[in-house]
């Protein structure tokens, strides 16, 4: 509590007696019938006189102060008490905890307050247990105890509630199901999603996920876990695309934090958890810089997408178009342009889907599609069939729309396809970008996934608008069907990549249903492929078997049952509550986060993670790994995730020993680094 020289003496005395008074027995109070009339109104109201037995049913303290008088809240502030219940009830029932609305805030001398000075009503559930007959009678009684308070008085009271009940059929007594109604109305609703806070400097951020759609009107924070904050100092709120970041002065809690959002008119209960929570950007000016820094970042991630091995079949495909672009300068400008329509087009649509899942609630991230086995399913199918393809064994038929637009039809189509096989691969720059895009307003945040779609396409792009580069490339002739076959090679390490992912996913039958319908996809594509040969059309019955092995495996391949991947020796499955049970021993934490489709994350596992002398080290140094698992999807995962401003996986995070502030490490990792921590 703060000094109490800035509080009113009157104040501070009446407090004090206030204190000496609840000490008092209850019988040395005075005589109830000269008593002075009590400053709450309270009556003690039941939904229900006529509960059944087995049921729970809300008990109501309906509350009203009089005027220039409050009580308080659960967690009353720096100053006042919460209310104190004694409950008498016949054997076997029981009384929960107390349920309060939110509050309001009256700051007297300095000191914040969390106060009622309207009308409220407090619920209590009231548990009737089984077996009682009917007509059974049920006295309720409750010995309340409280202080109430005006700006400059204090007083202690005490109310002796009571009411019967009757134990029957449980029906709702009509003429207080709409008080009831109304009054549960008022209580806090389960946020339904975790919040993060961070204590840093002195500072407390705490970041409440809220859609970006709402106005956010009005925003408060009353925190119910006692000394979290100071609770006189001023609460900054800033939206931070579909979270709010409230900042205020903190007290070093290291534990959760419960508490009640208050905004737009209604209250949310939620608990935040520790975590890292960045700084929104403090203005216009700041978030637009930040929209187009992450916007360079992802031109700057995609091109390095180019020359990172997840990406071979990308630079298959691009090669192919290249060699054919010839010397028409503006055929190749055409087809540049078109390719690189097509794969921005697809960073588009996944950034929208993500945006528009995420609005909807669901913790998604980049790449979020692949953690449905059926995705996975008809991904598979397609490189299998771009592997025949450039194996030689039939040509693909072109559309007859597709024709009317020239080669730019087949570029555009290209770039959709090297966009789409390249969302398993993550590199430098990718993460916080797409991670900003996350809490961006949905404008920038689908400039920066456009931004991501133009690095993969920009050395394209500059190979159609610079002719000296274009020379460079070697003059079209019989050497592009070599070729061809050749760059089948890493569309089948493609392919296979992708039955084991499907594998891990679906467990061994959903990889054996996988090579069953690539055989069967081969089988149509080689009696096309005669056709073709004989001087014959594709054929619509081709393309028929091939939507039906499509949907055949994307209806009949299962998800293995959740939690079905094991960690390694030395390893823990990651989770929240093991977490804090380490940080709270004091270990230092490696928590890594995977997917078995992240080729990044499979890379670092291999070069850096899983080595000798990493383990070692962590051993030496009593490091516990924890390994959170994405690769089928998980909500709490993905929350985790995105609390560390992160848009999916490969995240690494050193938590110290001792508690220090955690560390996000780099997207490539390399053993020396680990070794070093």
């Amino acid at each position: 509590m703060r000094a109490f020289g800035f509080v009113p003496m009157t104040m501070m005395l009446t407090m004090i007696l206030a204190i000496f008074a609840w000490a008092v027995p209850a019988s040395a109070q005075g005589d109830p019938a000269n008593d002075p009339p009590p400053h709450l109104k309270i009556e003690l109201v039941a939904e229900t006189s006529t509960p059944k037995a087995g049921s729970t049913i809300n008990l109501a303290l309906d509350t009203r102060p009089q005027p220039g008088w409050h009580g308080y809240w659960q967690n009353p502030g720096d100053a006042g008490f919460p209310a104190k219940f004694s409950w008498t009830l016949p054997n076997g029932l029981a009384a929960g905890d107390p349920r309060y609305p939110a509050p309001q805030q009256l700051i007297v001398a300095g000191l914040m307050n969390y106060v009622f000075e309207q009308p409220y009503a407090v619920i209590v559930p009231l548990t009737v247990p089984k077996g009682l007959a009917a007509g059974s009678s049920l006295p309720i009684k409750l010995h309340l105890q409280y202080l109430v308070c005006t700006k400059t008085l204090c007083v202690p009271e005490q109310a002796d509630l009571s009411t019967v009940l009757t134990v029957g059929g449980g029906q709702p007594d009509p003429a207080r199901a709409a008080q009831f109604a109304q009054w549960l109305r008022a209580l806090p609703q389960p946020l339904g999603s975790p919040a993060t806070y961070q204590a840093q400097g002195g500072a407390l951020r705490i970041a409440i996920p809220y859609p970006a759609s709402a106005a956010g009107k009005g925003a408060y924070f009353y925190p119910i876990t006692a000394d979290a904050i100071d609770y006189a100092e001023p609460q900054k709120v800033a939206r931070d695309g579909d979270r709010l970041v409230i900042t205020t002065k903190g007290k070093g809690s290291p534990g959760p934090i419960e508490g009640v959002l208050n905004v737009d008119g209604h209250a949310l209960a939620l608990t935040a958890d520790r975590g890292v929570v960045p700084a929104p950007a403090a203005s216009a000016a700041g978030g637009w810089t930040t929209a187009l820094l992450a916007f360079l970042g992802a031109v700057l991630g995609g091109l390095i997408l180019n020359v990172m091995p997840c990406v071979f079949p990308i630079l298959s495909l691009k090669a192919l178009s290249l060699a054919r672009a010839g010397g028409d300068e503006r055929a190749a400008r055409h087809e540049a342009l078109a390719y690189t329509g097509g794969a921005i087009a697809v960073c588009l649509a996944l950034g929208a889907a993500i945006l528009a899942l995420r609005a909807g609630g669901s913790a998604v991230g980049w790449a979020f599609q692949l953690q449905d086995p059926r995705v996975v399913m008809l991904l598979l199918l397609l490189a299998v069939a771009i592997a025949l393809n450039f194996a030689g064994l039939f040509e693909v038929p072109v559309p007859a729309f597709v024709n009317r637009t020239g080669s730019a039809g087949g570029a555009f189509v290209t770039g959709a396809l090297a966009a789409f096989v390249a969302t398993p691969c993550t590199g430098p720059f990718m993460a916080a970008s797409l991670g900003a895009a996350l809490v961006l307003p949905w404008p920038a945040a689908l400039a920066v996934f456009a931004g991501l779609g133009l690095g993969l396409s920009l050395p394209f792009l500059l190979l159609g608008y610079v002719p000296a580069l274009r020379k460079r490339l070697p003059k079209p002739g019989a050497w592009m069907d070599t070729l061809r076959r050749i760059l089948s090679i890493p569309m089948w390490v493609t392919a296979v990549a992708l039955a084991w992912v499907l594998g891990k996913q679906a467990g061994v039958d959903g990889m054996a249903l996988a090579l069953l319908l690539s055989l069967g996809t081969a089988i149509v594509f080689w009696v096309a492929g005669r056709r073709q040969a004989k001087g014959l059309g594709f054929g619509t019955v081709p393309l028929v078997l091939m939507l039906i092995i499509a949907a055949g495996g994307f209806w009949l391949v299962r998800a293995h049952p959740a939690g079905a991947n094991a960690v390694a020796a030395g390893e823990e499955k990651f989770s929240e509550a093991r977490l804090a049970q380490l940080r709270a021993q004091g270990r230092p934490v490696f928590a890594y986060f995977t997917a078995d489709w992240c080729l990044t994350c499979k890379v670092n596992e291999r070069v850096a993670i899983d080595t000798d002398a990493v383990h070692a080290s962590f051993k030496a140094k009593n490091v516990a790994v924890l390994v959170g698992d994405w690769t089928n999807g998980d909500p709490v995962l993905g929350r985790f995730i995105e609390a560390h401003n992160r848009a999916g996986v490969p995240l690494y995070i050193y938590y110290p020993a001792g508690g220090g502030e955690p560390r996000i490490l780099p997207q490539v990792l390399s053993p020396s680094l680990l070794e070093e921590l």
